[in-house]
């Protein structure tokens, strides 16, 4: 299943998965998310993300680890 909002690409921080279209690596929500800040912070602090493709890798996250279960 390709993503409609992660992309990987060993030229663009070492194929570390980032948030299509920027160099804002997927990790980063995560660590926001655990520790406590809000969708909105990352956001705030990330304007070149678009909360769509936040809900988006949510979505996809949730399909890929529901299929699992």
């Amino acid at each position: 299943m390709k993503s409609k909002a992660v992309s990987s690409d060993l030229r663009i921080m070492g194929g570390t998965p980032v948030f299509r279209g920027t160099r804002v690596p997927m990790q980063t929500l995560i660590d926001y998310l655990e520790s406590g800040e809000s969708i909105e912070d990352f956001l705030e602090g990330f304007p070149t993300v678009s909360k769509e493709q936040v809900v988006t890798f949510l979505e996809e996250a949730k399909e890929k680890f529901l299929a699992k279960a």
